[in-house]
């Protein structure tokens, strides 16, 4: 493609362009790295709809199966729904983007990315981040940028800068880095429990990173960059403003402080509806919009909500900036589950349920810019509309819901037994009960509980907590004096500055995730936040520990038992054998799951809670992959009838191998017709009463296998039934 205009970050490999692609769009680039491009389109809307009271920020973040040369799956042919890997790059843009409008603009912009060519090589989310930064900083949309955007690794211990797809396997860190030329925008990722000194190096690391990158982007908009259309801002009039604080300013203090969330709202509609009825009888119906109440009322809190921490030290709930609100941990709450943990924290509480499986139940992954295919731990996020006292839609989970779960799953994962240890795949579920302020932290912890309630070995004990900051800003802008809060409430993340969500063990920190509403997060307030952060989370691992010290040394009854065998690889397909029907039929005739591992290295993995069946289908492989694999003459089988004949019937005694049942074989009396023994599908007893050496042939008999029995059964029992009815 010839691009008009094109600027190059030759330490990274990246190029970004712009000029020749939707040229109808207020911005546009393609970013280039290696042979993956991905396409950014910024657009705003020129008028803001009547009645709107907020920020319609949309970003859509797409991967197009022709960027790798393949065609969709299913009937149509076509992209379908957008994946979980689509809509966290979505978020992962939306989140460092949306603080940098100007306040009170509320005309609708959309950022659409599309992923054009994929090398397998390297990563997509890191070039849609920086084109939507190019995008918007070029166009005539209202914004603050330029941001940049690093993926930082550690490979062997160093720091390694937008690490390609295969180097990721090796690393111990996966921090997505977002500032501005001076301070922090935005952070995400995991870490395998990197030590918080260690974290604060790599933040270091990555804001120095990104700065070629925005020399880059700033040189493009000297090139070709609009200048910055006028859009008004929405605020409240001068004469409404009045009347609003008149009657509302002096209450808001008494609403919110001192009392529990519920009531803080209640209060809060209340005034709402007395200052709604003092415009209308002072303005008139009609002189006044509705979304003025709305306006000055965020301001009234926002003022009120910092003003304490800031004066006093002192929040809402009555806690200092470091105190955490009450805990509750219990365990093993739900009967027939796996494992199961309630996490409550304040006013949030999350109900956690684990459950185990095979590996075969792995999630596929249909990533198109390589990586993982799949993997064996999921966590999913649900929170209803009760959970903060509505009512609602109640659907799929939506773009919050998944973000909030990939996040919690991330934190848990580095905590998790290596599979040859633990063989299992793993489903944790967050059922969200209550919210108000760090569901996605007590998913984590709630998970934690559950997984050592199911009984999972778990490497050491994660927790997490989120950290909010109140901030005054001096006459230039910049940030004059400042407090990290720990724990935060709901309206302290609406109200405040930050929300840094850290999760860890005690050796360190596996999970993070910051988000600001200003303009930009200092190095120091940072550094704060994460040492603050851990205190909590020491904390909140001791009320964890009292409630559970370690993992069960048992799983529930209920779970799937494994059992791990070894066969000769190169026997890996008798044992499957063709199109799969052997391990088909051992699998439905022992009751017992089986599935063989992916590294061709011949373990065999067998699931089950009943012990008869686990047991029969090591004998079944054992028989068939193990040394003897032949039928043996006097030896008594419990096989199944493959095949009925009017001479008789076929028996398999071992996988792959059978014989014949004659019908002068089938009982002890005259046998009329074969069906009124036996039928397809049975389970009966025989004995090998001989081997053609000429043919192989094997010839069974019933009635010898009977005989057999009864005769080794202890004198004066009672006769038993060998062979209990079982149909296929």
């Amino acid at each position: 493609m010839n691009q008009k205009h094109i600027v190059t970050i030759p330490e990274y490999g990246i190029t970004i362009a712009a000029g020749s692609l939707a040229k109808l769009a207020n911005g546009a680039v393609t970013v280039t790295t290696g042979e993956t491009i991905v396409f950014v389109a910024a657009t705003a809307a020129t008028t803001m709809r009547p009645g709107q009271d907020f920020f319609p920020l949309t970003v859509d973040y797409r991967e197009n199966y022709s960027a790798a040369g393949r065609f969709p799956g299913g009937y149509f042919k076509r992209e379908r729904r957008p994946s979980e890997k689509e809509i966290l790059t979505s978020r992962l843009c939306d989140r460092p983007c949306r603080p940098l409008f100007p306040e009170g603009f509320l005309n609708e912009v959309q950022i659409i990315g599309l992923l054009l060519s994929a090398d397998q090589i390297h990563e997509a989310d890191i070039s849609m981040l920086n084109g939507a930064s190019a995008a918007l900083s070029i166009s005539d949309i209202p914004w603050n940028g330029p941001i940049a955007a690093a993926r930082i690794g550690q490979v062997d211990g160093q720091f390694v800068v937008n690490p390609t797809i295969d180097q990721m396997f090796a690393s111990t860190l996966d921090l997505i880095y977002v500032g501005t030329e001076q301070d922090m925008l935005m952070i995400e990722g995991s870490a395998d429990q990197i030590p918080e000194e260690r974290f604060i190096e790599a933040l270091a690391f990555a804001h120095q990173a990104i700065q070629p990158i925005i020399r880059a982007i700033k040189e493009l908009t000297a090139l070709v960059g609009k200048k910055k259309s006028h859009f008004d801002l929405v605020t409240a009039k001068p004469a409404s403003r009045a009347i609003i604080e008149r009657v509302a300013a002096a209450k808001i203090a008494d609403a919110i402080y001192g009392k529990e969330k519920a009531v803080r709202s209640a209060n809060i509609k209340a005034l709402k509806e007395e200052a709604k009825a003092a415009l209308v009888a002072e303005l008139g119906v009609g002189n006044f919009a509705d979304h003025e109440v709305g306006v000055v009322f965020e301001e009234l809190q926002y003022v009120e909500y910092r003003k304490t921490v800031l004066e006093r030290g002192v929040r809402a709930d009555g806690r200092n900036a470091a105190s955490l609100r009450p805990i509750v941990c219990e365990t093993g709450v739900l009967p027939r589950v796996h494992g199961s943990a309630v996490f409550e924290r304040g006013d949030t509480q999350a109900l956690v349920i684990v459950t185990l499986g095979p590996t075969k139940e792995a999630q596929d992954m249909d990533g198109l810019t390589g990586g993982a295919t799949s993997k064996s731990f999921m966590l999913h996020y649900n929170m209803p509309p009760f959970t903060v006292g509505e009512t609602g839609r109640f659907i799929g989970p939506g773009r919050r819901e998944i973000g909030h779960g990939a996040l919690a799953e991330r934190s848990l994962v580095p905590i998790l037994p290596p599979e040859d240890a633990f063989p299992y795949s793993i489903r944790v579920v967050a059922e969200l009960m209550a919210s108000n302020g760090s569901t996605s932290m007590a998913s984590i912890c709630g998970g934690c509980l559950a997984l050592m309630d199911a009984g999972v070995p778990i490497i050491a004990p994660v927790a997490g907590i989120s950290c909010g900051l109140m901030t005054t800003n001096a006459a230039d802008g910049s940030i004059e004096r400042s407090v990290v809060i720990t724990d935060i409430l709901g309206e302290e993340d609406h109200f405040g500055d930050m929300d840094f969500k850290l999760a860890g063990t005690t050796k360190g920190i596996t999970g993070f995730q910051l988000d600001l509403k200003i303009k930009g997060l200092p190095f120091e307030i940072a550094k704060t936040a994460v040492f603050q952060a851990r205190e909590a989370r020491i904390e909140i691992l001791k009320k964890m520990l009292a409630a559970i010290p370690a993992p069960r040394a048992n799983l529930s009854k209920y779970a799937p038992r494994i059992q791990t065998i070894q066969i000769d690889p190169e026997k890996i397909g008798l044992l499957i054998g063709p199109g799969g029907k052997t391990i088909r039929r051992i699998t439905e005739t022992t009751g017992a799951q089986i599935d063989i591992g992916d590294d061709d290295s011949g373990k065999v993995f067998i699931y089950s809670n009943n012990s008869e069946a686990m047991n029969r289908a090591i004998e079944e492989i054992d028989a068939l992959c193990g040394g003897g694999s032949q039928i043996e003459v006097d030896k008594l089988y419990h096989g199944r009838v493959t095949g009925i004949k009017e001479f008789g019937a076929f028996v398999e005694c071992m996988p792959g191998k059978e014989g014949l049942v004659h019908i002068s074989e089938l009982a002890d009396f005259r046998v009329r017709r074969t069906e009124d023994v036996v039928k397809m599908g049975d389970m009966i007893w025989v004995k090998c009463v001989g081997v053609d050496e000429r043919t192989g042939k094997v010839r069974l008999s019933r009635r010898a296998a009977l005989k057999e029995m009864e005769e080794k059964k202890p004198e004066g029992q009672a006769q038993a039934q060998p062979e209990p009815a079982a149909q296929a």
